[in-house]
């Protein structure tokens, strides 16, 4: 559960901080600060440290400033920080109003004290999109927040920004935001609710793109599209006698949470070997741990202290599935007589990731249940190339490592597109190493305006 620190000074803000307190001590754990009981700034700065959810202050904004200021770093870790005057007619969002969520804090305190939410971020200000509060709602990373200032600072000149959506898109786009599709991108009107703003095409140069998706988009042949079709409208302008920038445009790339861990493991093993076995799989397949969505396991392995301690360090949800449940996946694992012989089943890792991916892919409001799941029937296309030869022999051993192609195609046609959705896939076959065992799907995936 994540911290929320509140810090009170006066008899009248002790009143005031208990209100809060009682208010959101089921959604967090309420770490309390009262004047006179120990340091004010090691307290705060404790808060800081260990990744605090947000902090309130009852009292004046001077002591806030001072109190924070040894301790800002960054507007993507820093903590919410409001403040909240004595009288309980004010809730100020001080610090990291979009990422931290700040301002979201100050609307919610502001409601439980019936006083006035002060926000003074320039697009709430202005009623325009906020790519980084989107970003935060939908589980998403941002991939430069140079590129997110510059889609701000645009949307503030009136200008629209380009969106290219990989996964699946739900609710209405903001009026600051033109959905971009190309007609040879195949499925993509399948997973999506109608919009009243889609282009099929680039109209005219968008100085801004957004592109939400996961993968090397570096490397895409959508930035291709994008850089393509902006050239072509530069080519148009120009020749109705408009001059415009040779510069492309400038594109932000938001990665979705889209890959689930699939962990076995010998019992007793600690949170640095799991961690140790796992950064070496995710470095394999080119991503990070922010793009990781959960982990799932065998149900053995529900209360194994290593796991139970990486899930909660990461901050990561997991799930474990039964022996049966894992045996009724169908697809071509790396098995072992061994682990049957243990666990019940001849492969744990590369099948719990496959669940949960399925389990995740499901839409929120399909009302589905994991039972409600039909079998999931997986198919890895296993080529491999390596210093430029071909092979399909499903493994490559390169100095004495196995290294698995991130390409793969996904078989669900037993399964609805609400359930599972379609390209839940195995992108990492196992990797066994110290008593470890990881493998990584990817899930199917949305967003929501």
């Amino acid at each position: 559960m994540k911290r929320l620190g509140i810090a009170s000074f006066t008899a009248r803000g002790g009143r005031a901080a208990d209100t809060v307190a009682a208010a959101f001590e089921k959604e967090y754990e309420i770490v309390r600060y009262e004047s006179g009981r120990g340091s004010l700034k090691a307290w705060c700065g404790g808060l800081f440290e260990t990744g605090a959810a947000g902090i309130i202050f009852v009292g004046a904004c001077g002591i806030a400033v001072r109190t924070i200021a040894p301790f800002i770093k960054s507007k993507t870790t820093d903590p919410a920080v409001l403040v909240i005057d004595e009288a309980e007619q004010f809730v100020i969002s001080l610090l990291s109003g979009h990422i931290g969520g700040a301002n979201r804090l100050a609307e919610q305190t502001a409601g439980i004290l019936g006083a006035t939410p002060v926000i003074t971020t320039a697009t709430d200000v202005n009623g325009k999109f906020s790519v980084d509060v989107f970003a935060k709602e939908n589980g998403l990373r941002i991939g430069s927040m140079k590129a997110a200032k510059e889609i701000s600072a645009a949307i503030l000149r009136g200008e629209k920004a380009g969106v290219l959506c990989e996964g699946r898109i739900e609710g209405e786009l903001p009026p600051e935001l033109v959905l971009l599709e190309d007609e040879n991108w195949e499925g993509m009107s399948n997973s999506r609710l109608p919009q009243n703003n889609v282009e099929e095409k680039m109209p005219a140069r968008f100085g801004v793109v957004i592109m939400i998706g996961s993968g090397s988009w570096e490397d895409s042949v959508w930035t291709e599209w994008v850089h393509s079709n902006t050239m072509k409208a530069m080519e148009t302008e120009a020749k109705a006698g408009r001059k415009e920038s040779p510069l492309p445009p400038v594109i932000l790339q938001l990665y979705p949470n889209a890959y689930v861990l699939g962990i076995g493991c010998r019992k007793g093993k600690t949170e640095q070997e799991i961690t140790k076995a796992v950064q070496r799989a995710v470095a394999m397949l080119g991503v990070t741990m922010e793009d990781i969505a959960g982990v799932a396991s065998i149900d053995l392995k529900k209360e194994e202290p290593g796991l139970l301690e990486f899930c909660r360090k990461n901050e990561l949800r997991f799930e474990t599935y039964s022996a049966d449940a894992l045996a009724a996946v169908e697809g071509d694992f790396s098995t072992s007589s061994f682990v049957k012989t243990v666990t019940g089943v001849d492969n744990v890792c590369e099948r719990a990731a496959l669940c949960m991916a399925r389990e995740m892919s499901m839409k929120p409001d399909s009302g589905l249940t994991r039972e409600d799941l039909p079998e999931c029937t997986i198919c890895v296309d296993r080529e491999v190339r390596v210093d430029g030869e071909v092979r399909v022999d499903g493994e490559v051993h390169m100095n004495g490592e196995v290294f698995m192609d991130r390409k793969a195609s996904a078989c669900t046609d037993s399964m609805s597109a609400d359930a599972a959705g379609k390209g839940v896939r195995l992108v990492l076959k196992k990797q066994a190493a110290d008593g470890v065992t990881v493998a990584i799907a990817e899930r199917t995936w949305g967003v929501r305006f």
